[in-house]
């Protein structure tokens, strides 16, 4: 099952910022079973409703950058990606139902131009804190570990959802 209308933070818990509530034209969701302690921050899911008057064969593909936990749901999803899962003109419908049923798919995530970006938070401090986030990881796999190598020495990363701490 899937709702839009639950709390949607949009950009929490992955640690995206501004970017978990724009990127993919800000078809976006949160989740709770396929959360996995963070590693499943930027997966990506071809989402299909199920009501046959209202959804369209190609749903919606979105990506993951929160979590959230609704009404027995799998999905929040934004409003915006709710409302791309109807048929043309359906939208308003679509809407009206709030909760409805689903099927969906991992795919692979595509962003034109980039394959994975590694972007420093605002709030590491040199030379003893480094918080980094992954952006626009393309493919189909969870990244679960990133080993960071410094000059003669070596520092196991502690993974604090997706943002990697040192």
């Amino acid at each position: 099952m899937i709702d839009y209308r639950s709390c949607w933070v949009s950009a929490g818990a992955c640690g995206y910022g501004e970017f978990g509530r724009n990127v993919n034209d800000a078809n976006v969701a949160g989740v709770s079973r396929l959360w996995k302690k963070g590693t499943g921050c930027g997966g990506c899911y071809q989402v299909r409703c199920k009501a046959p008057n209202v959804c369209s064969d190609d749903g919606v593909n979105i990506v993951v950058t929160d979590y959230g936990e609704g009404d027995h749901t799998d999905f929040i999803l934004s409003p915006r990606a709710y409302g791309r899962m109807a048929r043309p003109n359906c939208a308003p419908e679509l809407y009206k139902y709030g909760v409805v049923e689903v099927e969906y798919k991992r795919i692979p995530c595509r962003y034109a131009g980039y394959n994975i970006v590694f972007k420093v938070k605002e709030h590491s401090k040199y030379p003893d804190y480094l918080a980094v986030v992954l952006l626009y990881q393309a493919g189909q796999y969870d990244v679960t570990a990133v080993d960071i190598w410094q000059v003669c020495s070596f520092l196991p990363p502690i993974h604090t959802y997706l943002v990697l701490e040192l």
